[in-house]
């Protein structure tokens, strides 16, 4: 009897449960169930089914962004933003490089039929070209910087006195131009009379070397003739106290 009482005592309890979730009214000390709601979708997580729909970008548009925004660098932390290390990179590139002479202006051997004779200057203010005229019917040819404009001259002299390395003492009508220049300055390779100077007559100018090889072939000077230092000092070895220089 035992067994027979304890299964009818299971199923009465089993049948009791079923009629809860049947849908039938909750007895007197009993609360209903929530309702089960099921997803559309019945293929996703469940965790994702409580999470409101956000549209996520693709790994290579984030990549993309990530990559095209410029490096900023700070000496410290509380110092200000400098520019970008691309653009600093790219202006370091477009800095100017030192200034060379232009080549058609680097000394050459060319024909000579002038009229003037052997061991003669001749100085081409216009073209900016010196001419050393030799005996074989060539000249040597130096590119030179002459007169700035109001400073152009023409003539006739001599080489009266020659230097090396000269000292430089600019004459009191530039000075009056240049206030800033100095009375005296040694000789060197800051002065701007360069490795060799060959005064021409009792005038104030000369044929000298220079420090801004970049000035040859232009009009910049205060008259004198001016010349690359390598130049002048290949010019000095070849003339003498004496030799005439025509500026035309």
């Amino acid at each position: 009897m035992l067994p027979k009482a304890l299964g009818f005592a299971g199923v009465l309890v089993l049948s009791t449960g079923l009629a809860g979730f049947s849908g039938s009214p909750a007895t007197a000390g009993q609360v209903s169930p929530p309702p089960l709601v099921l997803s559309p979708n019945l293929t996703e997580p469940w965790m994702l089914q409580l999470q409101p729909k956000v549209q996520r970008r693709a790994t290579t548009q984030r990549y993309q962004q990530r990559v095209q925004q410029p490096r900023v660098r700070r000496a410290n932390w509380w110092s200000p933003r400098q520019q970008p290390v691309r653009q600093q990179q790219q202006r370091q590139a477009k800095a100017p490089q030192s200034r060379q002479i232009a080549p058609q202006f680097l000394p050459t051997i060319v024909d000579y039929d002038g009229p003037y004779k052997a061991g003669t200057i001749v100085i081409d203010t216009n073209a900016k070209y010196l001419y050393l005229v030799q005996r074989d019917g060539t000249a040597r040819r130096y590119g030179v910087g002459v007169g700035k404009p109001g400073f152009e001259w023409a003539g006739t002299h001599k080489v009266s006195r020659k230097a090396e390395w000269p000292d430089w003492r600019p004459p009191a009508e530039m000075r009056k131009r240049r206030p800033d220049l100095p009375t005296f300055m040694a000789g060197g390779p800051q002065n701007p009379l360069g490795a060799r100077a060959m005064y021409l007559g009792s005038t104030l100018y000369r044929i000298h070397g220079s420090n801004q090889p970049w000035t040859i072939g232009h009009a910049v000077s205060s008259g004198c003739i001016r010349m690359r230092n390598e130049d002048v000092m290949d010019l000095y070895e070849r003339v003498k106290v004496g030799t005439t220089v025509h500026v035309i």
